[in-house]
């Protein structure tokens, strides 16, 4: 046992300036990394650059890449060039195995970079509406109505249809209906305003009051919808609920199926 430990010692010993060097090494890096990410977030929360987590995800790439390169060849006796070397060599195989991971890197860099969209953006992309929260390394992540994160890779996003919305179309629903022909359109839309606004109101948007609009004809009747803009917050699905809750009484609307009050 006492051989053990004077081997532990004897170790200990001869390798106590690589040790001392590793650790403040990884300390100075560890304290490089907390305020140069403080300082690189507060730069470009006040700078025209979008900020998202890529670009300090970046920078502490950097501040480890940094710090294991000064410690390979003192404390682990590995030469930094045969290292890059080695690796160039495998660089083939290596991007091979990680297509989709880098095609994901640079589509982020190329999202955020030509401003394609940014944190805060209001988008709609694949069937998914809400607002970008954050675009990281590999995705980029989308808060819905309904408090739902979605999580779309950067690829996606750059090859897919995007668009990017207003307050007021990302708070746009529809709720569509069939009137009898004999109906008198100013009449309907009337009563289908008054109807909307006295059980809806405390949902939709004072600035933006509902609208009808008539868009065709059937054999059942005239067809229109009814377009509703939502407070934030509130679930669109609930805004077209009590909107459709409103209007169901009226003798003029046409039910499913052609049969009519």
């Amino acid at each position: 046992m006492e051989n053990f430990d004077d081997m532990i010692m004897a170790w200990f010993h001869a390798n106590a300036g690589k040790l001392l060097w590793l650790c403040m090494v990884v300390v100075a890096a560890w304290v490089a990394d907390r305020v140069l990410r403080r300082l690189l977030r507060k730069v470009l929360d006040n700078s025209q650059i979008p900020s998202a987590s890529i670009f300090i995800n970046l920078m502490r790439v950097v501040v480890w890449c940094a710090a294991a390169t000064m410690v390979l060849q003192p404390v682990f006796g590995i030469n930094p060039t045969t290292l890059v070397t080695a690796l160039g060599v495998g660089g083939v195989a290596l991007s091979l195995g990680l297509k989709d991971t880098i095609a994901n890197v640079i589509g982020g860099f190329g999202l955020m970079l030509g401003r394609v969209i940014q944190p805060g953006d209001l988008v709609s992309i694949q069937g998914v509406t809400g607002t970008v929260v954050d675009i990281t390394w590999r995705h980029s992540m989308i808060e819905t109505r309904a408090g739902d994160r979605m999580v779309i890779p950067n690829s996606i996003l750059n090859t897919a249809s995007l668009t990017k919305l207003t307050e007021v179309t990302e708070g746009m629903a529809t709720v569509p209906f069939t009137v009898k022909g004999s109906a008198d359109p100013d009449e309907v839309s009337r009563d289908m305003l008054r109807r909307v606004e006295a059980g809806a109101s405390e949902v939709l948007r004072p600035e933006n009051p509902p609208l009808v609009k008539f868009t065709g004809f059937s054999p059942y009747g005239a067809e229109g919808e009814i377009l509703l803009f939502v407070r934030d917050g509130v679930l669109l699905s609930t805004a077209k609920d009590r909107a459709a809750r409103a209007i169901a009484t009226a003798d003029y609307l046409v039910r499913d199926g052609g049969a009519s009050e």
